[in-house]
């Protein structure tokens, strides 16, 4: 899953831009790392219950967080917007289900491959919902990359299965939970946007995955630390990425996470990088950059 850009918090000047872009690098593989032990360890449990301890501990995090705010704990996650959060988590949760579950049925590279799509569905969704005026270059954008995900798809080919699209359906909901983080943090502090998904994510995660708890097997517990471990310092290196410079100016190296990831894949599961998907994930790629362009010059 591509990392949050959207919770950055708004500076106009960068503190120390070479920084940032290594900090953003080593987000980008931290996260790719993460996903690496996600189809592991969704291979070996059920999806909800990977789900569900990861939540564990991205909820602890935000915890501490809240409770070393300067402003104090309450004032912290005060929100005037709790519905919307509601449905951020809930959106949020059912993404990450999508795409933990396509990475133990397809793979890592396709199912990035067809991810990298959702900063383009963002774009789209930010028209309508957001009332932005997209240009018309934009749009073409949105056009070429869903054409690039046609390609890795392969559409009336036998090969398609019905497989492919989870991490399609997964790009679409994260793009919605992305533009209503926007709509969020427009009219409040981008911390209440971070902390409530968290909490909604923990409590139904914990509803839905406590039935389908299984024994965890003893060569697994360091696994699971680790991949714990990972979704913290994923997290915590995007925020003192953004704490040295602005999101818009390190957002293309996040597509670098497709990299990490093909790299997992092929050393480590013996994935093969097809040359259907290599073609598709670049145009997709190409089509994301020049559309982050375009929104530079508007």
């Amino acid at each position: 899953m591509l990392p949050d850009l959207l919770m950055a918090p708004t500076q106009s000047t960068s503190k120390n831009p070479r920084l940032g872009i290594l900090l953003m690098v080593a987000a980008v593989a931290t996260f790719a790392a993460q996903d690496g032990f996600s189809k592991a360890l969704a291979g070996q449990y059920n999806t909800l219950m990977v789900v569900m301890i990861r939540y564990w501990v991205f909820a602890a995090f935000v915890i501490l967080m809240a409770l070393r705010r300067s402003e104090g704990f309450r004032a912290a996650i005060h929100s005037t917007h709790l519905p919307k959060h509601l449905i951020r988590g809930i959106l949020l949760v059912a993404e990450i289900c999508l795409i933990i579950w396509g990475y133990t049925l397809i793979g890592l590279i396709e199912s990035h491959a067809v991810f990298a799509i959702c900063p383009l569905l963002i774009v789209a969704l930010s028209g309508p919902i957001l009332g932005e005026r997209l240009s018309w270059q934009r749009w073409a954008a949105v056009g070429v990359g869903m054409a690039g995900v046609l390609i890795i798809l392969q559409p009336g080919v036998g090969v398609f299965s019905w497989q492919a699209l989870l991490p399609l359906a997964a790009a679409a909901l994260f793009a919605l939970y992305s533009v209503l983080t926007r709509l969020t943090t427009r009219v409040e502090r981008t911390f209440p946007a971070l902390f409530w998904p968290a909490i909604v994510g923990v409590v139904l995660t914990t509803a839905i995955g406590l039935p389908s708890l299984q024994p965890i097997q003893p060569h697994h517990i360091a696994p699971l630390a680790i991949y714990s471990c990972l979704s913290i310092f994923s997290h915590w290196l995007l925020l003192k990425c953004y704490e040295q410079v602005e999101a818009a100016r390190v957002q293309p190296y996040a597509y670098l996470q497709i990299v990490f990831v093909t790299i997992i894949g092929l050393t480590i599961y013996d994935e093969v990088l097809t040359a259907h998907v290599a073609i598709g994930a670049t145009i997709v790629v190409l089509a994301g950059l020049y559309a982050l362009t375009q929104e530079r010059r508007t």
